[in-house]
């Protein structure tokens, strides 16, 4: 009895070792696409929210900005999209994090089609920023 319990006990540590293992994996990488998460944030979300951030405070002076402006709302929110696809979401805090990322850049976006400067950087500190900081500071490492 004492062997069952004790082969019992090994394969259930064994089994909570490995969903700990993959669920930092999918903070990491996604399950089937070669894409590592540190890559997407600093090649696409970094550049974007930057540029984006800059703009809002130095203003939007003519069409092309505006445009552009636009062009960087629409990547950040395919981006809330992107993190939570192939398995790449480990819990609530991502999840979360990257609805408000969507939410907050659709709110952008309403704003700066609407040529609204004022409201699109109250959505872009208030929500895309928060979404950032509030995952950060959980899963960047």
């Amino acid at each position: 009895m004492k062997k069952i319990f004790c082969g019992f006990a090994v394969v259930i540590s064994a089994t909570i070792v490995l969903m700990s293992v993959q669920s930092s994996a999918q903070v990491k990488k996604g399950k089937e696409r070669v894409l590592q998460t540190k890559n997407w944030m600093a090649g696409v979300n970094l550049p974007h929210c930057s540029a984006l951030g800059k703009m809002l405070k130095e203003g939007l002076s003519d069409d092309k900005a505006w445009s552009e402006a636009v062009q960087h709302a629409e990547v950040l929110n395919e981006s809330g999209h992107v993190l939570m696809a192939d398995s790449r979401c480990p819990d609530k805090v991502w999840a979360d994090a990257a609805t408000q990322l969507r939410d907050g850049s659709a709110a952008m976006l309403k704003a700066l089609n609407a040529r609204s400067s004022s409201d699109a950087k109250a959505a872009f500190d208030g929500q895309v920023l928060k979404s950032c900081s509030g995952c950060h500071e959980k899963h960047k490492k």
